[in-house]
């Protein structure tokens, strides 16, 4: 069982779909873990959570002076809404274009963009929720590590 797999079975509040009918589901966030992009999440709502079929919502937290690992969703668009700490993204093709998301932002990512997300900060964390048009959390990460060099 992966450690996804585990946060999830131990957290979901809410009893299973009899029916197998859609139900409402009430999901606390899961146990931390490090995603293929090298961030820390803890997963909300999911294929895995509650058999969500379209949607994808977590927490991501971006410790002090980290980044991601240059990456895209694979026919999968994103959206971001900041609560803590000052984050900044470079986006585009050959990561040409940057933005500083700020608390209370909202930052979206169309599908298909390579991004690469950063913590500029040597003190605060960087704290915000996600929300992916991909219910699977990893399923459509696809690490770009030649564009990793453009920005050390």
């Amino acid at each position: 069982m992966s450690v996804l797999e585990k946060s999830v079975s131990e957290k979901s509040t809410a009893r299973k779909p009899v029916s197998g009918k859609p139900e409402c589901r009430l999901v606390r966030a899961g146990a931390a873990f490090e995603g293929k992009q090298g961030l820390i999440y803890n997963v909300g709502i999911s294929a895995e959570t509650v058999g969500a079929k379209g949607i994808h919502m977590q927490i991501v937290t971006i410790g002090p002076g980290a980044r991601a690992k240059a990456h895209k969703h694979a026919d999968h668009e994103t959206a971001i809404y900041a609560l803590k700490g000052v984050s900044e993204v470079w986006y585009g093709d050959r990561l040409e274009h940057h933005a500083i998301v700020k608390p209370g932002d909202f930052f979206y990512i169309p599908a298909n963009v390579p991004h690469l997300p950063y913590n500029p900060s040597k003190t605060e964390d960087v704290v915000a929720i996600i929300s992916r048009t991909d219910p699977n959390e990893q399923e459509s990460v696809i690490l770009l590590p030649e564009l990793d060099k453009l920005h050390p």
